[in-house]
């Protein structure tokens, strides 16, 4: 029986459409899970779903490059999935006009603040000059990260790892944190999930109310935008 199975794994293996449906089951799994439990923030889907893969990866010796073949649909998707987005903003437009000011401020600040903080740190550790470029832009969505982080010098895969982790970080203690500081303006903690933890942040605002979904989204999007000219100019003094 046992060689049986083991056959079954590596004809199963080969194929990259294994990878891809595990990671869709492991990503419903989570959401199941998440449903469940009311919703604990604590029990992201996204966090869920790599918990389990990682777990799979691991006991089937299953390298990251075998995966991704099989995975890379599900990456490609970002984009359209990225552009989505803008669906939850086109119904709070006339809200957004409004608060133009404050948006603009609100993104710079924040901006600014994600990319010195990661460097900061990263630096203040001893990390080297492409540890600095890769961490720079974690705070934006996975494809920009990846293409700002390979014009600077950094690790584009290295970048996308610190990417998904950011993002999960703040769908999980976002709230926990807002509420901790008494920030209850719906646009408000959208914003901030926006700017500091892309689209994973941007899903989380979502499920907490339609105005914070988009302003976490338009967050999302024009933090990406504004990285994508600053920090190419900022590298510079990382020389």
């Amino acid at each position: 029986m046992s060689v049986d199975i083991k056959e079954l794994w590596v004809y199963l293996a080969a194929s990259p459409l294994l990878w891809l449906t595990l990671t869709l089951l492991a990503y419903q799994f989570g959401a199941y899970i998440f449903r469940r439990c009311d919703c604990n923030p604590l029990l992201n889907p996204v966090l869920t779903a790599v918990v389990v893969l990682v777990f799979l990866l691991k006991i089937s010796h299953t390298d990251y490059q075998t995966y991704f073949r099989g995975a890379q649909f599900i990456h490609f998707l970002l984009g359209p999935a990225t552009v989505a987005l803008a669906i939850p903003l086109y119904r709070e437009l006339a809200v957004v006009k409004k608060a133009f000011l404050p948006i603009i401020l609100t993104l710079a600040i924040g901006s600014l603040t994600a990319i010195t903080s990661a460097v900061g740190i990263a630096w203040a550790l001893g990390g080297e000059k492409v540890l600095l470029l890769t961490l720079a832009p974690k705070s934006i969505t996975t494809p920009i990260a990846m293409g700002i982080s390979e014009k600077i010098g950094g690790l584009p895969s290295l970048t996308a790892v610190a990417v998904v982790l950011t993002g999960i970080t703040g769908a999980v203690g976002g709230d926990f944190i807002l509420k901790s500081l008494k920030v209850d303006d719906q646009m408000a903690r959208g914003m901030a999930l926006g700017v500091a933890s892309h689209g994973i942040g941007t899903a989380r605002a979502i499920q907490t109310s339609q105005l914070a979904g988009a302003f976490a989204a338009l967050a999302m999007a024009l933090n990406g935008l504004f990285t994508a000219l600053l920090l190419p100019a900022l590298a510079g003094f990382f020389n």
